[in-house]
Order: structure tokens, then C-alpha cells, then sequence
């Protein structure tokens, strides 16, 4: 029989079906889609490679924002079997938090009921609300809970014009930041400034809060805290302000020291290859010895304190940026030159890190203990000594023609594996564009006898000094396909070029195609780390392209110039 109840019922019940689909559908769209959809670069200026002002003398601003994460608002624990691991997280969840951790944790093995009920583990609920809320920090292992803070973090901005061209790069002590929160910044700062470009790194710290919303937690997915990126952001606009509006003359000098791998770095994966290369700019008032800044570029994973280390750091970044800004303390010490010292990675894939480097002390008596503090500050500051001697040194040489010009383009990079099915779901790196591509970014810049070119992710130095291998066995039988060496073009009219890596992204690994070696039997003979933190293997090949192109709009700047100076 029919009732009028009845029907009214179930079409109530239809219609809030169908609008929590709706919902759903409209909620996992926007993730796909990302907040930036339609935004592209494609330039070059000055427009036709020349300048419409003629260069004159440099200008040259700073600024830094402090951004260490305000500890006291999440909560703390003790470590009770001290493995900087929370190991009873899971008594926080709420059941279908809990059956997600368990589907996770089952499958990638990361959790010992047994070992966790043993662990002593307690934290203090700050905001009562039941759940572990504490810093997560980036790097290495998830459900890697902060300890505390052992140095401040910080976003440093250098403002550069002339010719009618104003620049601004930004770097910042993250373990890496996507492309559109770098484009809310961009977004964000006032047109009134006149900036006509922005170009953004992480220094890539392994021991900073969580930027990417893969660390936080065993399931990141139910515990990334979007907060601190927000408070990123609104940090470097104030500094990206700053920094121009203390614009003023100045002069500048290069300088180019080799350092050699041992004590340095250590490349994790074969083939051995190393920019040895740590790149300076020292910039004065003019005529004077007075610093208003320096630059440092050089490629080296900040994770000198290994993956047990509980508390917040830039790690060797902190001590390189105090040794040039106050000076190195004996013995064996150097005078700093004041004003501030910005650090910019370079090429880190490969894998350019400190781990299995035997770091000297300053002293001389010895090598620094593995995964400590001492060994992070050994190689700050031995890397603030080799560059203030380059700095001061009879090859530093003054850039006489800084004349700015500035190439930028967005690209789209084949995505593959894990990061394209992440992508798709809308859990990182939001955008995602048919066919599995995600949007990015690359550019160039000239600062007079200067290149700098800019790549999104952790590049594999082969890529650009040359060196990539073609080995029986290689999971794609092609040739070498990311050739010719960057370097050569970037060489072609500068005196000094260097890469900026991690640059207005992070898109993980960039490795050879030709060197993809995920399939058995392996190159080397066994598995190597690096595919898994890769977008795929044509991400190279992409990268490697559209970087070139960049290059070479900069090099049109030179055609009217003298022949190069070699380095």
C-alpha cells in the first residue's frame, strides 16, 4: 500500500545520498585539481634579452624571518626506550583511525604491539583533547616525534636590481615545500613591489617539522598540520618586503673553491659522481669592506644527525651561516664578515649526503662522532672556512657588470609509481593534470659573469657535470638521454654557474633514465636506493630539457658580450 510517509522518507534519504556524493565527487576534484590550475610561467626578461636600462651599479637588500615552530603549543612525551619513535601512538586513535593504522602498518611492517607495550612511551595532553599532538619532524622515518629545539629555523630572502630587472630568492630551512605553496607566497606579495620574479629553495634539513605531509605520523594522512606552512608563508612575505625595500647599492664578488669529498660528502649510490664545487657571493657596500651579505650554494643533504636525532635543527646549515655571519672560534678558527649569510642547495641526488662521511674536528684530533651535534658543526663550520678563505682569496674576483635577467617556465613532469597515485588522490603535492603529469617549475637567472639555474627536486649531478652511465642490465636499454651535460651550456658565457636544487618545489629524485635500475638483475649487482623517491623515469629526461631551454634564453643575454672568461 502506498503511504505518503513513507516516500517522503526515502526521498530524503535519496537526495542526502546524492548530495553527499556530490560533496565527496566536489571535495576529491578540487584535490586533483589544486588551487592553481590554470596558473603559468613562460618568460624571459628583458623581453628580447637585452636590457631597455642600461646597467649601472647593483642593488642589493636582505631580510630573514625567524620560523622555529612554537613548541610549546603541542604536546611533549617521554621516549621511554629512547628510539625517537612514539611507540604507542595508536592508543590515541579513534577506531577507524586505528583500523587505517593497521591496514598501513600490517602491510609495511612498521609496528610491534609487543615492543610498543614494552616502550614506556607517555606524552602530556597540553590541549586535553585526548590525541598526541606533538611536531613531526621531516626526514628519514615517519612517527618520528620533536624532542625540542636545539637552533632556530629561518626563511631568508636577498633582493637583487638593475637594469629595470628586480629578483628575489628566498631560502628556507624545510625539508621541502610543494609548488603551490610556494605560489601562495607568490600570490601573496604586494604588486606595489615591483618584483618581476621569485625563485624559492628548501635547504632540505632532515630535522625540521613536517612541510609535506609525508612525515607526520605512521598515517601522515591523519595527522599533517597544515598551521606551520601557513605560518611559513605569511613569514616570507614579510621578508620578500623587507628585503626590497632595503634595496641599495652594492658590490659583488664571486669565488669557486673544489673541496674534496672526504670530510665533506659521501655519494650513497653508484656511480660515483660529485659536484665538488661550493659556490660564494660576497656582496658590500660600495668600495668598502663593510658585508651586507653572503651566499652560499653547494649540494649536500643536511642530515648529518642521522634519523635518531629528536630535536630541531638546520643542522650543518646553522653553523656554516654562523661561521661566515660571526666568525669561526679557534683553534683553527676565520673572522666572519657580519651582514647575513643565505645557504642554497645544490645538486643532492645521487646520493650527495653526510652519513658515511668522516667529518675532521677543527682541531685536529680526531674525526667528529657519527649522527651528533659535533659532527654538524664540524661540517658547518668547516664549509664556512673554506668559503671565507675563497671569499678572501686571490681567485675571488668582483662581477663588474652585474646586469640581471630572469627566464622562468612551468612544466609538466611525467609522474609514475607511488608519487602519480598520491597526486591523483590528492594526498600530496595537489594538482594533478590527465595522463598523470604534475605541474612544476624551472628557471634561470643572470647576475652579470653568473648563471644560476633552477631545478625542482633533488638532482643527480651526472645530470649537469656529465658522468651519466649505460650499463648492461639497466632496467630502459636507451642511450644516455640527458645530454648534453647542463654545465656545458651554462659554461658557454658565464665565469660561474651553479644549480639551485629544491627549487620552487620538491618532486624527489631526478635520475638518468638510462640509470633506472629498479628491476632485477640490478646494474650494481644489488638494489640501490633512489627510484623509490622518484616521480618516474621520465622525470630526467623532462627536467634535463626544459632546464636546458631555460639556460639557453639566459645565454641569448650574452651574444652581444665579449667571449667568456673560463673559470
Amino acid at each position: 500500500m502506498f503511504s505518503k510517509d513513507s516516500f517522503i522518507r526515502r526521498h530524503k534519504i535519496l537526495t542526502t545520498l546524492v548530495l553527499l556524493v556530490l560533496l565527496v565527487c566536489g571535495w576529491y576534484y578540487s584535490l586533483r585539481r589544486g588551487p592553481y590550475h590554470s596558473y603559468e610561467l613562460d618568460f624571459l626578461i628583458p623581453a628580447d634579452g637585452q636590457p631597455t636600462e642600461a646597467p649601472e651599479q647593483l642593488q642589493v637588500g636582505v631580510a630573514k624571518r625567524d620560523i622555529t615552530i612554537d613548541f610549546a603549543a603541542y604536546d611533549t612525551w617521554v621516549d621511554g626506550n629512547d628510539n625517537s619513535e612514539y611507540d604507542i601512538w595508536t592508543d590515541t586513535l579513534k577506531p577507524w583511525q586505528k583500523a587505517l593504522f593497521w591496514l598501513v602498518n600490517k602491510k609495511f611492517d612498521f609496528y610491534d604491539p609487543e615492543e610498543a607495550a614494552q616502550s614506556g612511551d607517555t606524552y602530556v595532553d597540553k590541549n586535553g583533547n585526548g590525541r598526541f599532538d606533538p611536531v613531526w619532524v621531516a626526514g628519514f622515518g615517519v612517527n618520528r616525534p620533536a624532542k625540542g629545539i636545539n637552533d632556530p629555523q629561518w626563511t631568508r630572502a636577498i633582493a637583487l636590481r638593475n637594469n629595470g630587472v628586480t629578483v628575489v630568492l628566498v631560502t628556507i630551512d624545510a625539508i621541502g615545500i610543494y609548488h603551490n605553496d610556494f605560489i601562495t607566497i607568490r600570490e601573496a606579495v604586494s604588486e606595489a613591489l615591483d618584483i618581476d620574479h621569485i625563485v624559492f629553495s628548501s635547504t632540505h634539513s632532515h630535522e625540521v617539522p613536517d612541510t609535506m605531509a609525508i612525515w607526520s605520523g605512521p598515517v601522515p594522512v591523519l595527522n599533517y598540520d597544515p598551521s606551520y606552512m601557513e605560518s611559513i608563508q605569511r613569514k616570507t612575505v614579510e621578508a620578500i618586503d623587507e628585503a626590497v625595500a632595503a634595496l641599495r647599492p652594492a658590490d659583488m664578488y664571486c669565488a669557486t673553491v673544489q673541496l674534496p669529498s672526504e670530510g665533506f660528502v659521501h655519494d650513497s649510490r653508484k656511480p660515483v659522481v660529485i659536484d665538488d664545487n661550493l659556490n660564494a657571493w660576497r656582496f658590500t657596500w660600495p668600495n668598502t669592506d663593510k658585508t651586507i651579505a653572503t651566499l652560499v650554494n653547494w649540494g649536500n643533504h643536511p642530515e648529518a644527525l642521522g634519523g635518531d636525532n629528536g630535536y630541531l635543527t638546520s643542522d650543518f646549515v646553522h653553523w656554516l651561516r654562523l661561521g661566515l655571519e660571526d666568525g669561526v672560534p679557534e683553534p683553527n678558527g676565520v673572522e666572519g664578515f657580519g651582514g647575513m649569510c643565505l645557504f642554497f642547495q645544490g645538486k643532492i641526488g645521487g646520493l650527495m649526503n653526510p652519513l658515511h662521511a668522516e667529518v675532521p674536528k677543527r682541531d685536529g684530533s680526531g674525526i667528529a662522532e657519527r649522527s651528533t651535534f659535533e659532527k654538524a658543526e664540524h661540517l658547518g663550520y668547516n664549509l664556512a672556512i673554506e668559503a671565507a678563505k675563497a671569499l678572501r682569496g686571490p681567485e675571488a674576483w668582483k662581477n663588474e657588470a652585474p646586469m640581471l635577467a630572469v627566464a622562468g617556465k612551468t612544466i609538466y613532469a611525467p609522474m609514475a609509481g607511488h608519487f602519480k597515485y598520491g597526486i591523483m588522490l590528492g594526498l600530496i603535492h595537489e594538482g594533478y593534470y590527465w595522463g598523470g603529469y604534475a605541474k612544476t617549475e624551472v628557471n634561470a637567472l643572470r647576475v652579470g659573469d653568473v648563471l644560476v639555474a633552477t631545478v625542482p627536486g633533488e638532482l643527480y649531478p651526472e645530470i649537469v657535470v656529465g658522468g651519466i652511465e649505460v650499463k648492461p642490465g639497466r632496467d630502459f636499454d636507451v642511450p644516455a638521454v640527458e645530454v648534453p651535460p647542463l654545465s656545458l651550456e651554462k659554461k658557454r658565457y658565464a665565469r660561474q654557474a651553479f644549480t639551485i636544487g629544491l627549487a620552487n618545489d620538491e618532486i624527489g629524485y631526478i635520475l638518468p633514465k638510462s640509470q633506472w635500475d629498479a628491476e632485477k638483475p640490478y646494474v650494481y649487482e644489488k638494489d640501490q636506493y633512489g627510484e623509490e623517491n622518484s616521480g618516474g623515469p621520465e622525470v630526467g629526461p623532462a627536467i634535463h630539457a626544459n632546464m636546458l631551454d631555460m639556460i639557453r634564453r639566459i645565454n641569448t643575454t650574452y651574444v652581444n658580450l665579449p667571449a667568456a672568461k673560463t673559470q
